[in-house]
């Protein structure tokens, strides 16, 4: 495991959840949870989680799609990142711990690959860590080799998010996790036909995030709304990145309009937007079946494959070759296999 120059300091804590395990970092920007599945050997793919979840709550419905876990622990280990104070367990952060800015996120995210040692990696984001990953790309861009974004946010915030931030931020401060606070979350993440209504029950995925969110430390939470509420346009950033992009976001979305915008300013050569129908922001736990086809397209891209089509399994760093028109094209990304509706922009 690899440190950087002494100035990145871990804790190893032994807590086993889904065969991973958990290292807390402190970091030049604070502590970090970090908790890895797979093959160290394997090239690393990062994931960071969008507001009041971690890779439990956010990324679990997608590993425990079996082809989609097949392809990714196939290809890769697995570094779930998560923000300050949500991981599993967390304590409150002290009262007197400055509030990180995304910057000091993104620089965070730096960290921790210098800590192990890794050189260029892919990210998946959702909605807020979408964000963060985003700047880390276009702070650290020899560093990001793919980017696999959910209901990503790449402008400032809107007059509405702003005043839902708002909202909770102020709820959070005095009273806590409270059912109002969980209920705005719900509605970010998912879309009105698995929330339920007054006949009917709310499906299993929104009560186990609900049950989640009871694990949450408020304050830790109103922290990470305090850092995105102040985050800044990374429109004009946009077109520096150097890697290629694949973006996925729910048709019923909070978060729609701000995922066509980020393609339309990206390198059309390299980017591509894919629609899921009947599905809120957070595709990754309510349709996650829906990212496969799409995923498996890009990354062959990068030369991988599931491993029923290929025998060997990757052991040195990703090497990117270009990917033809035809693998991002609307058919190829999968618009005629509902549910997912395809723009390559």
């Amino acid at each position: 495991m690899g440190d950087s120059g002494g100035s990145v300091v871990s804790v190893d804590v032994e807590r086993i959840s889904f065969g991973g395990k958990e290292h807390h970092i402190q970091t030049n920007h604070g502590s970090v949870s970090v908790a890895i599945y797979g093959d160290h050997d394997k090239p690393a793919l990062i994931t960071y989680p969008d507001i009041a979840l971690n890779h439990m709550s956010c990324f679990q419905g997608l590993l425990f799609c079996p082809e989609a876990a097949s392809l990714l622990l196939h290809n890769f280990c697995i570094y779930h990142i998560s923000p300050p104070g949500h991981e599993l367990g967390a304590a409150p952060i002290l009262p007197s711990t400055p509030v990180a800015s995304v910057d000091d996120l993104a620089d965070q995210v730096a960290d921790v690959l210098d800590f192990f040692g890794l050189d260029s990696v892919m990210c998946l984001g959702v909605t807020a860590g979408a964000y963060i990953l985003t700047l880390f790309a276009t702070k650290y861009r020899e560093r990001v080799l793919g980017l696999i974004l959910v209901s990503p946010l790449c402008k400032a915030p809107s007059w509405s998010e702003w005043f839902y931030n708002k909202v909770m931020s102020n709820l959070l401060y005095y009273y806590g996790m409270c059912n109002v606070v969980k209920d705005i979350l719900l509605q970010r993440y998912f879309g009105k036909g698995v929330r339920g209504c007054s006949t009917e029950p709310e499906s299993d995925i929104v009560q186990a995030c609900r049950s989640f969110l009871d694990q949450r430390q408020g304050m830790n939470v109103w922290r990470f709304i305090q850092t995105i509420n102040e985050r800044k346009d990374l429109t004009e950033n946009l077109k520096q990145l150097q890697c290629r992009t694949l973006i996925f976001v729910g048709e019923n979305s909070q978060f729609h309009a701000e995922a066509v915008h980020m393609t339309a300013k990206l390198d059309s050569r390299y980017s591509a937007l894919v629609e899921v129908q009947a599905c809120g922001s957070v595709v990754t736990e309510e349709q996650p079946h829906a990212m496969l086809i799409p995923m498996e397209y890009f990354l062959m891209g990068y030369g991988l494959y599931r491993p029923s089509q290929i025998n060997c399994s990757p052991r040195s760093p990703l090497n990117p070759f270009c990917i033809s028109p035809e693998l991002l094209s609307p058919e190829s990304m999968g618009v005629k296999l509902k549910p997912i509706k395809t723009r390559a922009k």
